[in-house]
């Protein structure tokens, strides 16, 4: 199946959420059944981004969105981790400190940019100004309507400078997230991850769906097109970003640059200090 094409919010194209099945699964039956191909995509990936440090002729940016228990770490332990840390960063975004609302919204993000060689993972992102800002009010209409447009030229601006976004939106079911919920506080090892306002905001489910189509229908383009991953079934997920991350990354035609030294001299160097012992 290519994710890519299926899993794609068409640039251009309203989103509905309620057309999307959270469920979905492809092919596969099973979480055993999907391990091996899995485990084929990080194998892959894992080569792709050694070469993609050593060329540093490209950047990739990975934006994870999602409601609360959608699986924004899980994609991080278990996708991410195919990576070297080395030349991957991991940033989550929380409320904005006092120094970053003295700026506009973008400029905490931009120097979270990964460079070239680089890869960045936002756990949470610049779109929280469209959403929670939206959902909760924080600012005005005004403001957060012009965001959009914002958004669209920052990423082309990224996509200019050599570096691929990918976006992913966690999508999973009101019942999907109560469950998890109800798995964390029977797990003494993941309680400190509930919180009172967990269940607080599931109040404004639909606000929040309103503000997730908006996102999608007005920030998938071109250069930088979302992609909505059903997400109920966790391996599902896991396996859907890792497929689009390596095709993504097999895009780019990475090579390994060439050497910088003269290789038969230091390999003359090598055999005559084998001789020496």
């Amino acid at each position: 199946m290519d994710y890519r094409q299926h899993l794609m919010i068409k640039p251009g194209t309203k989103a509905k959420l309620a057309d999307i099945d959270p469920g979905f699964h492809g092919h596969h039956e099973s979480h055993e059944k999907a391990m091996p191909e899995l485990a084929a995509a990080l194998d892959e990936i894992s080569g792709l981004q050694e070469l993609l440090y050593a060329e540093k002729k490209h950047a990739l940016l990975i934006v994870l969105q999602g409601i609360d228990a959608a699986g924004k770490d899980g994609v991080c332990w278990h996708v991410i981790r195919a990576m070297n840390p080395q030349g991957t960063r991991v940033t989550g975004f929380k409320q904005p400190s006092a120094e970053e609302r003295a700026h506009d919204f973008l400029w905490r993000i931009h120097k979270q940019v990964p460079g070239r060689g680089g890869v960045g993972v936002f756990n949470r992102s610049h779109y929280e100004d469209v959403l929670v800002v939206r959902v909760h009010d924080l600012a005005p209409k005004s403001v957060w309507e012009r965001r959009y447009d914002a958004i669209n030229a920052f990423e082309k601006g990224l996509t200019h400078a050599g570096v691929t976004v990918l976006k992913f939106f966690l999508y999973i079911s009101k019942e999907e997230q109560l469950e998890r919920f109800k798995r964390r506080l029977d797990d003494p090892a993941r309680r400190w991850k509930i919180s009172e306002a967990d269940y607080a905001e599931r109040e404004r489910w639909d606000d929040y769906v309103a503000a997730y189509e908006a996102m999608l229908s007005n920030c998938s383009t071109d250069h930088a097109p979302w992609y909505v991953l059903p997400s109920n079934h966790k391996w599902f997920r896991n396996l859907a970003a890792s497929q689009i991350i390596l095709e993504t990354m097999k895009d780019m035609h990475l090579k390994a640059p060439e050497p910088t030294v003269d290789i038969d001299e230091i390999r003359k160097k090598y055999h005559q200090a084998e001789k020496e012992g």
